[in-house]
């Protein structure tokens, strides 16, 4: 049959189309433009300034040129000072293609407000965040939103109650263990290793009821070492996951390595999803018998309670682990390799702690100790345990800042759009934090009362419940090792290079010589 018989329907199809499209044209100008439109200018909205370097053709086409700088920096473990040289190079709002991903970055607070608070409900975590971080954590506090997630912090409430936070009788058991394992004769020692191994040790101790005491030389330790690990290297492809396209993440979390990592973890959380059902029955027995309500707050058994499916109970578990090993331990690495390089803020804390008299710090003790406070504020500043985030807009929605020559003017955001930002950037910020915000200085704090501009843990609804109990941990060890050990010196030059997974620690550990009293 001559092609030319084919002609007449062909061009039926193109003209049917055309047809279909200009109608939905029509139609998507009449009703969402329409409404975009009203929108933008209701709120006199301008529009974000276009970077030719990240956001046109032909100098980042398909986004690769985006997506190669990250990965060469994050491989040189400079990714979070290349960020921040981006914005103030291209401003504290902009526009960046990697790969597929369209991301508009952000290092203002009050577009950082606006997002975790005021405009709470226009924002998610977003599809992306949940098909990476699935196979590994599954449903939890850091994977949901709506309902899931106000269920899953209900649940999760009670742990931090001021009772439970204020008990560091449990909690010295670990800290005397984690002294224990420090050499007494000044030789080199990676605190940053013994502090994950701390911070599991506590937290699995404070939230399933028992701990994994890897902190003890034991039968299970090798067991133990090798979920640390397997939760590191998962941890580390799903952020490199993070920051690639669509393609490079279907194939790195299908890989064996991964899988394998996850299945470990999964296996090793399982057994202690295993004991919390089976003690179920008894749990019920106690709670016809009407237990006192005093008793301590397990967070496994809480969950044992309302439902035997041992898959949601994995993932809540494997959820909060990430909160009670990584961010604490990250923090007191941070302080522990400042300490070692500033003998003047040695000395400072030195005079607080020896003013307990040797006694074992309360709470309320370490409430008032004012210079170690200031201490873990400036540490948070300038190494923000989770250095940056994102969400995904759920409906057609408006940032304050951003618009405009001068980025000042509000920001029109359409519905799907990712926006992330850069605390790691912003805390850095002259403007906000003066002209020395560059320097390590606890004194600032004396008369520093920021807002939005420094978010540590968080804010808005979702803030870190676990706040004032990763305070008052850090507190606490900081405290007793200084208690055990009169000096402290650094036996690395290097300087801090960050080591990113889905928090923020240190390269090359915390290399140290302790001097005991």
């Amino acid at each position: 049959m001559a092609l030319s018989e084919f002609a007449p329907g062909l061009i039926e199809v193109v003209i049917g189309t055309a047809v279909c499209f200009a109608f939905y044209h029509v139609y998507w100008q009449l009703t969402v433009g329409a409404s975009r439109g009203a929108l933008i200018k209701e709120r006199g909205c301008k529009p974000l300034n276009a970077n030719k370097e990240y956001s046109s053709f032909p100098n980042n086409i398909l986004g690769i040129k985006g997506l190669l700088e990250n990965l060469d920096k994050a491989r040189n473990h400079q990714l979070l000072d290349h960020n921040r040289s981006r914005f103030q190079k291209l401003g504290n709002t902009f526009r960046i293609k990697i790969m597929t991903d369209d991301l508009i970055m952000t290092c203002e607070p009050k577009n950082i407000q606006t997002i975790l608070a005021l405009s709470f409900d226009h924002w998610a975590l977003g599809p992306k965040r949940r098909r990476t971080f699935d196979p590994l954590f599954g449903a939890g506090i850091f994977t949901t939103d709506g309902a899931a997630w106000k269920h899953s912090r209900e649940m999760l409430r009670p742990n931090f109650s001021r009772s439970q936070v204020g008990n560091l009788t449990s909690f010295e058991v670990h800290v005397s263990r984690l002294i224990d394992q420090i050499p007494k004769d000044g030789s080199i020692v990676d605190l940053q290793d013994l502090f994950f191994k701390l911070t599991i040790d506590s937290a699995t101790d404070f939230l399933f009821g028992e701990s994994t005491n890897s902190l003890i030389e034991s039968a299970n330790e090798s067991e133990n070492a090798r979920f640390a690990e397997s939760f590191n290297r998962s941890q580390e492809l799903i952020a490199h996951c993070s920051r690639s396209g669509k393609w490079a993440q279907t194939y790195h979390l299908n890989s064996r390595p991964f899988t394998s990592d996850c299945k470990f973890c999964h296996d090793f959380v399982d057994k202690f999803v295993r004991k919390g059902l089976a003690r179920r029955r008894q749990l019920d027995l106690d709670k016809a018998a009407d237990s006192k309500d005093d008793a301590r707050y397990i967070f496994l058994d809480e969950l044992v309670k309302q439902t035997d499916d041992p898959i949601q109970i994995r993932s809540e578990l494997l959820n909060i682990l990430l909160a009670g090993r990584d961010t604490t331990a990250s923090l007191l690495s941070d302080v522990w390799f400042i300490l070692a390089r500033r003998p003047d803020i040695w000395t400072k804390l030195r005079e607080e702690v020896d003013a307990l008299g040797g006694e074992k710090p309360m709470f309320q003790s370490l409430k008032d100790m004012k210079y170690l406070r200031w201490m873990l504020n400036e540490t948070l500043r300038l190494y923000p345990i989770v250095a940056s985030n994102s969400r995904i807009a759920t409906r057609d929605t408006v940032l304050p800042l951003g618009g405009g020559p001068d980025h000042k003017s509000p920001l029109f955001i359409p519905a799907g759009q990712v926006v992330q930002w850069s605390l790691w950037a912003m805390h850095r910020r002259t403007d906000l934090f003066s002209p020395d915000a560059e320097e390590f200085r606890p004194e600032r704090w004396e008369h520093l009362k920021p807002g939005w501009e420094y978010l540590p843990f968080n804010g808005g609804p979702r803030i870190c419940l676990g706040q004032q109990f990763a305070l008052t941990e850090a507190s606490y060890t900081i405290v007793r090792l200084m208690q055990a050990f009169s000096a402290v010196e650094a036996r690395d030059d290097r300087p801090w290079m960050e080591w990113l997974t889905l928090t923020c620690a240190i390269h090359n550990g915390t290399l140290v010589g302790l001097t005991p009293k």
